[in-house]
């Protein structure tokens, strides 16, 4: 079976652009972006507009688009010959052999083998339960009206009233700090049924901004997100006016192929990488939302991409200056 310098599994930011690196660096690589159904649980499907970076104002799916653009390119340009793009297909096993190479499973059964792999398999955001299912959210979800990251979407909410998902301290930040930026006339803490769990230091400012807390669960929402209106939340017999809601229940971290090679984890689930994104398994590299300690953004993803890309390459490049026979 033939052994390929990288594997890349992810098809997000993180993963897009490792494949980009590697492939530019000339060194093979075996991409998996993931099968549909990993697609539709991922966070790059479900952003739409994308203002926080520069050039992507053009694109609808801020994401997922421009990065089939880089793909495309990738699959007729000078190095097409290094790129392997697995179309819809993930990885749901891997090992490695006692000779250090990885074995992965896609979904459909079939094996590979690589000598470094860059995981790149993300997060996802816990979405909140409203009439018995998540469904209810996703209408309004990422198209400026429920979003879920302050550093990508809280401009959104300038001079707006806003709704804060969550029963925790955490939660409470989100809106004391959009409530300073913003200029928001109007903070409530929706728990959906949740008993609230804040510190001292939250409550103070809580109660300074005169932050509403509704602990009642959520029945409706009213509004009419094709026309991107959001009016208000209905909780029991209270009703909450807002313009905006933001989600901060946090994260489902997409850690098992990490654990499946027993990769450090933080308390949180995410992997924990050096500098260059080395975990403490041999070969094994993590890029993007998936590792600890880092800003969940578009452009730290693709940094951290590229440091992981250019790391595995110095490898490559150092086996083969002992190894002549592969100059």
């Amino acid at each position: 079976m033939k052994i390929h310098d990288v594997a890349v599994i992810g098809g997000g930011s993180a993963g897009a652009m490792a494949a980009l690196r590697v492939v530019l660096n000339n060194d093979e690589c075996l991409f998996f972006p993931g099968s549909p159904k990993d697609k539709k649980r991922s966070r790059a499907f479900w952003v739409t507009k994308v203002e926080n970076m520069p050039g992507h104002l053009q694109y609808k799916k801020g994401i997922d688009e421009p990065n089939k653009e880089n793909l495309d390119w990738l699959t007729t340009g000078p190095f097409k010959e290094k790129f392997i793009w697995k179309k819809n297909l993930g990885v749901t096993n891997i090992s490695k052999s006692d000779n250090g190479i990885f074995m992965l499973t896609d979904n459909k059964g079939e094996t590979y083998q690589a000598r470094y792999v860059i995981l790149c398999t993300g997060v996802m955001d816990v979405q909140p339960i409203i009439q018995g299912s998540i469904d209810t959210i996703y209408p309004y979800a990422n198209i400026q009206l429920a979003d879920y990251c302050m550093r990508c979407d809280g401009h959104h909410v300038l001079n707006k009233k806003v709704a804060i998902f969550g029963h925790n301290s955490g939660a409470a930040w989100v809106g004391i700090i959009l409530k300073e930026r913003y200029n928001c006339p109007e903070v409530t803490i929706l728990t959906n049924g949740e008993t609230p769990s804040f510190d001292e230091e939250t409550t103070t400012l809580m109660e300074k901004y005169n932050f509403k807390v509704v602990t009642e669960v959520i029945t409706e929402i009213k509004g009419d997100p094709k026309n991107k209106i959001l009016e208000s939340f209905i909780c029991g017999e209270k009703i909450v006016n807002a313009d905006f809601a933001f989600i901060s229940l946090g994260m489902i971290v997409y850690n098992q192929l990490a654990k499946m090679l027993g990769a450090n984890l933080d308390q949180r689930g995410f992997v924990i990488g050096d500098a260059k994104g080395k975990t403490n398994v041999e070969g094994l590299y993590v890029a993007g939302d998936l590792r600890a300690n880092t800003k969940k953004q578009i452009y730290t993803a693709w940094d951290m991409a590229v440091d992981s890309a250019d790391e595995v390459n110095l490898l490559i490049r150092r086996k083969k200056r002992i190894d002549t026979s592969l100059l």
